[in-house]
């Protein structure tokens, strides 16, 4: 039953997850964003129908690869685990026992219209309080991140690399990543415009790469403000499981989205978050 999008997607009691079962759901998940992001690589650079799911003058666009991506995520999950919810981008909530797959078929598709790379196929499985696996694919490179909060690691082809963020503390010395700038209003521009003033450099791009790479230690904060939940949950496991932190703007749980920030370390995080906040350190 399908009933509705983000105002049905809501916390809920935890539900408890053995670790045999965590270990065998992120299999299922990492097989399973495989298989949707081969889907994607015979519309990729190619003449693909952009539409636009706005009619306010504003561009939010989708593509059949991000609607062929989700019905073969939600189609793989209908058949290995017919009682769990699914909460999807493009084809909303169908509510389960308490445990929800979260898919974004395709996180950056104006990167995948535009034949840039930063972009992949997220997939994570909530909890009701917290993602406790989550995947990016990026099919075009082949790079699979993968985390449970607790251990992260990047399959390439043969190749398994263990994630580890980066001990950076210091602002000055941080590289800070944000999607771009559009989604800011006045005072979460303001917000970052404190924090992007502090730190060493800062790089404008990325959608779900960013993330990746700050668990991967070679940005060390990434933001952005008004993500929906299948915008970050998936990149939340991983990045935690890599040693980093990540809340929203107040410092509270950023499963459901909003303003997020991600930070290598704790230490990182606190400061940025005073940055953030003009100097009140709400850690």
């Amino acid at each position: 039953m399908v009933i509705g999008v983000a105002d049905s997607f809501r916390y809920s009691e935890k539900v408890s997850v053995s670790a045999e079962d965590k270990s065998r759901y992120l299999a299922f998940a990492q097989r399973t964003v495989k298989a949707a992001g081969a889907s994607t690589l015979a519309y990729f650079r190619a003449q693909v129908e952009v539409q636009n799911k706005l009619s306010n003058g504003q561009f939010d666009p989708v593509t059949q690869a991000d609607k062929s991506a989700e019905k073969i995520i939600r189609q793989a999950i209908e058949r290995a685990y017919p009682n769990h919810g699914v909460y999807g981008e493009e084809y909303g909530f169908s509510q389960g026992n308490g445990l929800t797959w979260v898919i974004d078929p395709i996180d950056g598709t104006r990167a995948f219209v535009s034949g840039m790379l930063h972009w992949g196929v997220l997939l994570a499985l909530f909890d009701g309080d917290q993602p406790i696996i989550g995947v990016m694919y990026q099919p075009y490179t082949d790079e699979l991140f993968c985390g449970d909060g607790e251990q992260a690691f990047l399959l390439r082809g043969e190749d398994r690399r263990t994630l580890v963020t980066s001990s950076c503390t210091e602002l000055s010395r941080a590289v800070l990543a944000t999607t771009g700038y559009d989604w800011f209003t006045q005072s979460s521009r303001s917000q970052f415009d404190r924090l992007k003033r502090q730190v060493e450099l800062c790089r404008v791009g990325g959608d779900c790469y960013l993330y990746a790479m700050v668990a991967m230690g070679t940005v060390h904060l990434g933001t952005d403000v008004a993500l929906e939940a299948y915008d970050i949950q998936a990149l939340i496991p991983i990045i935690r499981g890599a040693g980093g932190v990540v809340t929203t703007y107040d410092g509270n749980n950023p499963s459901l989205g909003g303003n997020i920030l991600a930070s290598s370390n704790a230490s990182l995080h606190a400061r940025a978050l005073e940055a953030l906040n003009g100097g009140s350190n709400i850690c």
